[in-house]
């Protein structure tokens, strides 16, 4: 007769780990258990079944709610039967087990490991449970992703303070959502700012490779269970990074060890790690050297075409300065260009000085510009990441190559802060 009781005693533990502090109620924020889990039940993305971690914590709690706790360790059970290694699944069917004696205080009360294990899991937990208690608004975009260039079929985004990736494909330039998926960032929080700080770092990246596993195990041994199923770095720090100043390198989006399923949300060195499923799941979508990964502390939220402005902005300020550079009008062609430019360790003045020479020497120049991608960066509307196919042809000189340009809002005009290869 007492098992109602004590069922409502673990709901209320779990919660209580869960959500904020003073939460009393059997609910995420106005949205009750069952409109969760029914939400989370029968539900897909592209005909894929959401991942059975957040459906199993809302199953379980809604059946724990209404005193179903043989439904609740069914739940469980079910995960632990495809997941054996899911260390989270583990604590609560042990907590479930224990509440049917006496009333527990929390998630792990059950356990006898660590207590920093235990408060990882705890962490997990809350973290699994935010996801959805806060998901993404329907019908939005994250405002970062103004334009994607034709061959880039996929771009990913990742909110830290959701430890969610999101996974956007290309419709005609413009983003679609895909799916999304629980991640791992760095155990001190993000913005990085140098080597050894375990920060994930804040930006615009973009995938330089694909590690495979044998690969990770031929090169780095014992190291690689660390990257589970395969890693792809990202190109941090990437121009702007090493013009504030920052450092530090190794950043990948990566697997997890084969002995968890999951990573506690705080537990990498700086990279973003994910489970080794997921991480085979999007690595279909990965291009290398085409993929943006777009790393926000919150992501921004948006209608489409809600940037269209600023997209024209930039669309027409960069047909301009290609126009100007072909016209050999050295003062049109460098009034696109902030005070502030440089590139690497030459400033504006003597990069200035610089072309005009060049410019001097020449009696046509023809310049092409092709697959435009642009991308604002996270935390700043007023700089943009711009990178296209450059053609340039001069009465002395030719070459094609990949540019990327980083421009930056000032007094109301967009000006180049730096350029180089892509």
């Amino acid at each position: 007769m007492k098992r109602p009781l004590l069922g409502c005693a673990l709901a209320a533990a779990l919660l209580a780990t869960a959500l904020t502090p003073s939460s009393t109620t059997l609910a995420l924020g106005n949205r009750p258990l069952s409109s969760i889990a029914g939400n989370l039940s029968g539900s897909s993305i592209h005909g894929k079944a959401l991942a059975a971690p957040e459906a199993m914590l809302a199953q379980t709690l809604l059946a724990i709610t209404s005193s179903r706790f043989d439904t609740a360790l069914s739940e469980i059970d079910k995960v632990l039967e495809t997941h054996p290694n899911f260390r989270l699944a583990h604590l609560i069917r042990g907590d479930l087990l224990m509440a049917r004696a006496h009333p527990i205080s929390g998630i792990g009360a059950a356990s006898e490991a660590p207590a920093d294990r235990i408060a990882d899991l705890r962490d997990e937990a809350r973290a699994r449970l935010i996801r959805h208690q806060q998901e993404r608004p329907v019908g939005m975009v994250p405002r970062y992703l103004l334009q994607l260039e034709p061959d880039q079929k996929y771009a990913f985004v990742v909110d830290a303070s959701k430890y969610t990736l999101y996974v956007f494909e290309n419709n005609n330039g413009s983003p679609r959502y895909v799916a999304d998926y629980y991640t791992t960032i760095g155990r001190n929080g993000t913005e990085k700012l140098r080597e050894g700080d375990k920060k994930t770092p804040l930006g615009v990246y973009h995938v330089t490779g694909n590690l495979q596993r044998d690969y990770l195990v031929k090169t780095y041994g014992n190291l690689s269970s660390l990257y589970g199923d395969g890693a792809f770095p990202l190109n941090y720090p990437n121009a702007w990074d090493r013009r504030m100043g920052r450092n530090g390198h190794g950043i990948w989006l990566h697997g997890v060890p084969h002995d968890t399923y999951s990573r506690p949300p705080r537990a990498s060195d700086g990279c973003v790690a994910m489970t080794n499923e997921d991480l085979l799941e999007i690595s279909k979508h990965v291009q290398v050297g085409l993929t943006p990964v777009i790393i926000s502390p919150k992501v921004e939220w948006v209608k489409p075409g809600a940037d269209k402005a600023t997209r024209q902005a930039l669309d027409k300020s960069l047909e301009q300065w290609r126009s100007d550079w072909e016209s050999r009008d050295n003062d049109k062609f460098l009034q696109h260009y902030s005070g502030k430019f440089s590139a690497g360790k030459i400033d504006f003045a003597a990069w200035a000085a610089q072309k005009r020479s060049i410019n001097a020497g020449k009696t046509w120049i023809k310049v092409k510009v092709d697959r435009v991608s642009m991308f604002l960066y996270p935390g700043n509307d007023d700089l943009a990441v711009v990178t296209f196919d450059q053609d340039y042809a001069s009465s002395n000189v030719s070459n094609k190559m990949r540019k990327r340009q980083y421009w930056q809002r000032e007094g109301g005009a967009w000006r180049i802060v730096h350029e180089g290869a892509a």
